[in-house]
């Protein structure tokens, strides 16, 4: 079986930072594209950040130049760095990567359980 486990999440006020971690683990062959999305409620879920393999990002305009996803593969693991916090940014955080098992055909897609990020004003 494949996990994927966030921390980091918490509240902080407007202009502070946090940073976010997943971990995967598991029967792991290879991890392809890893994310962060987010929901807040009443919001369908929406992306935040991918980083490839390789290193290659890409961000939600909202996040763009406050955020940063780095990954290191010899870990299995990604993270999101979130700086100038905005109320806005309150939501549940969701960890997602797309995952070669262990003798699968194909990869899957995986998601972890979620984070909650609370910003105050």
């Amino acid at each position: 079986q494949v996990q994927l486990v966030e921390s980091g999440g918490g509240l902080v006020q407007a202009g502070g930072s946090l940073r976010l971690s997943c971990a995967a683990s598991g029967s792991i062959f290879s991890i392809n594209a890893m994310g962060w999305y987010r929901q807040a409620p009443g919001k369908q879920r929406e992306l935040v950040a991918t980083i490839t393999r390789g290193g290659s990002t890409n961000y939600a305009d909202s996040v763009k130049g406050r955020f940063t996803i780095s990954r290191d593969n010899a870990k299995k693991m990604v993270y999101l760095q979130m700086s100038s916090l905005r109320p806005e940014d309150t939501a549940v955080y969701y960890c997602n990567a797309d995952i070669w098992r262990r003798g699968a055909p194909i990869s899957s897609d995986y998601w972890g359980q979620g984070t909650q990020v609370t910003v105050s004003s």
